[in-house]
């Protein structure tokens, strides 16, 4: 079912759990084995159709929202997308004023694998801040910061532009915490005024513009998978 985009590994697991995954009519559990080239899989009695796996990288502008469709009927990072197959989503998410890159697939093994916190995916920002950060401020995110959530992981922190009244940061983390890096710049007492990812694990962002989007190339999505494999050794993604 990821592979067709339906649901991620886990939420297939749960559906399988509640019952409501069907092959040839009947109802399958947990490590049963399936052909689906010759077999019928169904959830709720709608026939899961295999697609051709597609991985989407987006220079996502502000004013869009991380998500496939919004019930208030505001912009979704989809419609910058009309290309994009039945079942493809963000994998995670950036606030609707940040922008940068994002990825979107229909695949839900490489989604789980890129955002999992297990897997440590490094992601870059370039952050724009007020006023100039110390030293001793930059090593305070290198070390980790207090936040109500708890200790953040070690980040890497470096100061590439300054001016008069604001700064710019670049700054690696391979958490995924809500508001992550807006609440770290706020601890050392720089609020932040703007906020782009300019990477994510082995890709950049590089010329591509604001609101377009390519596909990735092969290349590229083993490169995620590879970088997804986390601290553990094991394979996060797996392509078939």
């Amino acid at each position: 079912m990821s592979a067709a985009g339906v649901a991620s590994r886990r939420t297939a697991e749960e559906l399988i759990a509640a019952g409501r995954v069907t092959v040839d009519g009947k109802v399958v559990k947990l490590g049963d084995k399936v052909d689906p080239s010759r077999q019928v899989v169904a959830v709720d009695g709608k026939p899961v159709v295999p697609q051709g796996r597609e991985y989407f990288m987006l220079n996502k502008p502000k004013g869009y929202l991380s998500t496939v469709s919004d019930r208030f009927g505001r912009r979704t990072v989809m419609d910058l997308i009309p290309e994009a197959p039945a079942g493809t989503h963000p994998a995670g998410r950036l606030d609707v004023d940040v922008e940068g890159l994002l990825l979107l697939t229909n695949d839900g093994e490489f989604t789980a694998a890129m955002t999992h916190p297990s897997r440590e995916v490094d992601k870059i920002y370039l952050v724009r801040v007020r006023g100039v950060p110390s030293h001793a401020e930059l090593e305070r995110l290198k070390s980790g910061i207090v936040l109500e959530d708890g200790l953040t992981a070690p980040a890497k922190a470096r100061l590439v532009e300054k001016q008069d009244e604001e700064s710019t940061v670049e700054l690696t983390i391979h958490e995924g915490r809500k508001r992550q890096v807006k609440r770290m710049m706020a601890r050392i007492r720089h609020p932040v005024v703007a906020l782009k990812r300019i990477g994510f694990g082995p890709l950049r962002l590089g010329n591509l513009g604001r609101g377009e989007w390519r596909r990735l190339r092969e290349a590229e999505v083993r490169a995620c998978i590879a970088a997804a494999r986390g601290p553990g050794g094991t394979d996060g993604a797996r392509r078939g």
